[in-house]
């Protein structure tokens, strides 16, 4: 494929105004300015055939066999968004991913997808089928996956991309392996990046949440194109900061619940690990009922006197507060676009990028706990506290399951515990191509290499080392050299530095990914049906992809305190060969304007399972020309990932409810089914276990060397609408595309969700659920089962539908609506159980861990307007609402109101200066809409995937030349 042919000629592909998004249109290109008048000559006569994203056949673009988003560099400026991916998430079609608004790092471990947790990267999931199932390629050519230190994620970071090299961005809406290979199930992402520039754009931009005066953002772009004499050149630069939000600045997320205000509201959520420490010795639940520093700790039995008292709700510990809402982030980065074309048979061109990320995560101050009820699944659960240990205040040696189950103790003393992550991507891209004449008609070659790494560090500060631990509160007689004795019993304050620098440690972890991937493409017409020219394309790659991920030695070692993972690596290549075909078999007939048959055919033989076929078929049908149906068969194939494969085991702490606790909001009390199936499965009979909801449970997470490939059918039907008459006069343009989507995915590799396994362990007793999840005796939950394997499958149906009107020149300017929405039908996943497979239905519901809406619609609508030198803009975009899946089916779900959130901006060019320089204004959230409150979401109570954080967010921008 010859990748400056993706890049359309002339205007861009579809018009887009406020967020600017629209359809690829199926019958005409309309332009992206709106300032800019649309000939209706160009519209009638279509550019010359080119590459589009979905199929490797050049065609006129105005054909489009599949579904096509476009995003141009003016649409992206047009949202105030520092970064691609907030941009892309903003599409109807997408269901959000892992972006900035999530504080997620080894304080929540690595999910059970294999990947890690990706702190501070930022991906697009398409059809809520995960960001796995999306394949996103640079130029038409693949890109390396991104790393964040904490595990191999299976997804390109797409803050890995330097933002001033990308001209604009094609998002296909439908299943494309036999065109691309693995990962294009949902659909695939291709950015083009700038290739013909000439001259210098510029621009900067400032923006913070008004009111609140955080999350400052500051993005500075710049890129320069010239040649000559078939030389042309085209590089940039860029630097982005945006600052943090802390959660205890915005009201939703002062406590661990929704509208909580106090940790002794029933509805639980706070921390067992309290800075005065919990004690369960002796059978009692201890806390302190305060601070003792300088005197030794007294312990009554009795609890009538001394320093101890029964736990109680209101003396657990609100974590909240000090997690990030919005995570500081710096990027920066540069690319180099060149090409000489030294004749028509022969041309070179190189592509070199590199991009700095420096990202940040918090958390509250470390959560230390030692013995079997805490469940850290390492040396912690098994530590003594010796009678000698000069802060034991109970006078005998404290055994692990004997007179003690656990202790906790939030360290304050330590401080905060922060994750930062420095992380290096650089790709380096060369091809050559050419064109030369066979059978009458022209042919394309072209051949490519792609090499690249994404290198991630991550420092983790404020980590405990158990050895050395184990040392401190052992007897003192061995606590010798360095080693200071610790004091788990005296409050806030009583942990000393030294104690501290004894057993404290900075953990520092590194994880790296590499790709190298060789293709080469061939394309052409072969003979000519009434129809037109019958059209091929064939082509082979080898790719080879390499990651790994190293935790610290002393996390290896099992002796961390925070979350425990274990070193992993691994590679595989695939060799592949596809064909495409295009079969024009009508033309300028009476209910036949056109009509066209095409398929293609890809097979792979990969290192790690073998070799594996799938095949594309579609039609598109122009009863008239200003109407087009069409409608595509394809199967898509995804194979395992490097981190799904090989995969250390590690945990994942959960924000689930256990349906087995006696506390509020649990079934224990007053399900009989549940209490006896709990009880069956190691809960206390006498409903002593009494957790409070909304809690972090721990899931074991790790790979499977045994999967094996996802496969997926999709069926898309649609149709496009763009009529002659309105192509002049009082409408420019106007167009109506509607496509209907059905995607199956089999075999899909996954973990059961473990708030499924509670659930079905619980409710309905099944011993394949109960088999995941291990109790300690008390009944606590120590951990939950949540390694991969190949799960029965998933089932997604929708509607996507976009309208695209624009005015000619009025009295008052010109006009232009853009509408675009997505109607989902369905979306349900198959589970493994004992009685074969439970089926979930997700649609019109809040997921909660991981967070993920399922709203029945989403939509967003654009006005702009342009007089003179000044445009203005208005975009709604409509959620509509869902509700939380309860852990009782029978109780009542809290819903998640809709949610309408308004964007305006206001630009001015100054007529006397004619080279584009040009003045914004802008506030997204304009009505300062507030998230829905979410109970199950793991972080701040709300679901970051779906909605805006709290706050008008207000920006102003200088640029040239865009």
């Amino acid at each position: 494929m010859q990748r400056l042919d993706l890049l359309v000629r002339g205007s861009s592909a579809a018009i887009i105004a406020g967020l600017v998004f629209a359809s690829a249109p199926a019958l005409a290109q309309i332009a992206t300015d709106p300032q800019t008048p649309t000939a209706p000559a160009a519209i009638e006569a279509p550019p010359e055939d080119v590459v589009v994203t979905g199929s490797r056949i050049r065609r006129d673009p105005t054909d489009q066999p599949s579904p096509v988003v476009t995003v141009d560099e003016s649409a992206i400026a047009r949202t105030g968004l520092s970064n691609i991916a907030d941009v892309l998430q903003r599409l109807p079609a997408s269901s959000g991913g892992l972006n900035s608004k999530f504080n997620s790092s080894g304080n929540f471990g690595n999910p059970p997808d294999g990947g890690g947790v990706g702190a501070g990267s930022a991906v697009l999931d398409l059809r809520y089928l995960g960001p796995k199932r999306t394949l996103v390629l640079v130029d038409g050519l693949r890109f390396v996956n991104g790393a964040s230190a904490s595990g191999i994620p299976a997804t390109v970071d797409l803050n890995s991309i330097p933002s001033s090299m990308i001209e604009r961005v094609e998002v296909l809406q439908s299943g494309a392996s036999p065109q691309y290979g693995s990962d294009a199930i949902a659909g695939v992402v291709n950015i083009i990046t700038k290739q013909n520039q000439n001259g210098l754009r510029a621009s900067a931009q400032y923006g913070q949440f008004l009111g609140d005066n955080d999350g400052e953002t500051q993005d500075y772009q710049l890129s320069y194109g010239f040649g000559s004499q078939g030389v042309h050149i085209v590089a940039g630069g860029y630097y982005t900061k945006q600052k943090a939000v802390s959660a205890t600045d915005r009201d939703i997320s002062q406590f661990p619940n929704p509208g909580q205000t106090s940790c002794a509201d029933e509805i639980g959520g706070c921390s067992s690990f309290t800075p005065l420490g919990r004690f369960l010795v002796n059978g009692q639940n201890l806390t302190l009922r305060g601070p003792v520093i300088g005197r030794p700790v007294v312990y009554d039995p009795t609890l009538a006197t001394g320093d101890f008292k029964a736990l109680t709700a209101a003396d657990r510990y609100n974590f909240a507060p000090f997690n990030y809402f919005l995570t500081p982030v710096e990027r920066y980065g540069g690319f180099v676009n060149a090409r000489a074309e030294f004749s028509d048979a022969l041309n070179l061109r190189v592509k070199a990028l590199y991009n700095r990320r420096n990202s940040q995560n918090q958390a509250a101050y470390l959560p230390l706990g030692i013995g079997p009820d805490v469940g850290n699944g390492n040396l912690l659960d098994t530590l003594s506290v010796d009678a000698t240990n000069p802060y034991n205040p109970f006078g005998v040696t404290l055994t692990p399951g004997g007179n003690y189950t656990a202790i906790f103790r939030r360290l304050v003393e330590a401080g905060q515990r922060t994750y930062s992550q420095n992380v290096d991507t650089m790709s380096l891209t060369g091809t050559l191509d050419g064109r030369f004449e066979m059978l009458g008609h022209n042919w394309y070659w072209d051949a490519n290499a792609v090499f690249g790494f994404n290198d991630a560090r991550q420092l983790f500060t404020g980590n405990i080392n158990s050895a050395r631990l184990a040392q401190a509160i052992g007897p003192v007689n061995q606590c010798t050299g360095p080693c200071v004795p610790f004091n788990f019993f005296g409050g806030v304050g009583s942990i000393t530095p030294e104690m501290l620098g004894f057993i404290g440690f900075d953990e520092r972890d590194r994880s790296r990914q590499e790709l190298n991937d060789y293709t080469a493409n061939l394309s052409g017409e072969l003979f000519d049906l009434p129809g037109g020219p019958v059209g091929l394309a064939v082509g082979y790659e080898h790719r080879y992809q390499f990651g790994s991920f190293t935790p610290d030695p002393v996390i290896q070692a099992g002796l961390g305190a925070d979350i425990p993972a274990q070193a992993a690596r691994g590679s595989f290549n695939v060799d592949e060969v596809y064909a495409e075909v295009r079969v024009p078999i009508l033309r300028d007939l009476p209910a036949f304007s056109s009509l066209e048959l095409n398929g293609a055919v890809r097979h792979s033989n990969y290192s790690t399972f073998g070799g594996n076929t799938v095949f594309s078929g579609g039609a598109l049908w122009k009863p008239v020309s200003d109407l087009l149906l069409r409608g595509q068969y394809a199967e898509s194939l995804r194979a395992p990932s490097i981190g799904e494969l090989y995969g250390a085991q590690s945990r994942f702490d959960a924000t689930i409810n256990d349906p087995c606790t006696s506390a509020t909001g649990g079934l224990f009390q007053s399900n009989a089914t549940v209490r006896a199936n709990c009880v069956a499965n190691g809960v206390p009979a006498s409903g002593s276990y009494a957790e409070p909801q909304n809690g972090q449970l721990p899931v074991l997470t790790g790979g499977n060397q045994d999967l094996q490939p996802e496969t997926a059918r999709t069926l898309v039907f649609g149709g496009a609408y763009s009529p002659r008459w309105a192509r002049g006069g009082t409408l420019s343009a106007l167009s109506l595309e509607v496509n209907y989507y059905d995607i199956k995915v089999n075999g899909a590799i996954a973990a059961i969700p473990a708030q499924v396994l509670l659930s079905r362990c619980a409710q309905a007793g099944d011993a394949l659920s109960c088999a995941a999840i291990t109790r300690a005796p008390s009944g606590i939950v120590t951990a939950i089962n949540g390694l991969l394997l190949n799960t029965g499958g998933i089932r997604t149906k929708g509607i996507d539908a976009t309208l695209t009107v624009r005015s000619g020149d009025t009295g008052a300017g010109r006009f232009g609506l853009y509408v675009s929405g997505n109607y989902l039908l369905k979306y349900a996943e198959r589970t493994p159980s004992t009685e074969g497979f439970t089926t979930t239905e997700y649609k019109g519901t809040e997921r909660g861990a991981p967070d993920q809406a399922y709203p029945h619609f989403k939509g967003l609508a654009t006005i702009d307007w342009a007089l003179g030198p000044v445009t203005a803009s208005v975009t709604g975009r409509y959620i509509d609402n869902v509700a939380e899946i309860p852990v009782d089916e029978n109780a009542t779900a809290n819903k998640l109101r809709s949610r309408l959130y308004g964007d305006v901006q206001l630009q001015f060019r100054p007529s006397w200066f004619s080279t584009g320089l040009a003045l914004t204004l802008g506030v997204n959230n304009v009505f300062d809409k507030d998230p829905p409150a979410c109970f199950s979401c793991s972080l701040n109570n709300f679901d970051p995937t779906t909605y805006d954080i709290p706050g008008r967010f207000g920006y102003v921008r200088l640029s040239y030349g865009l």
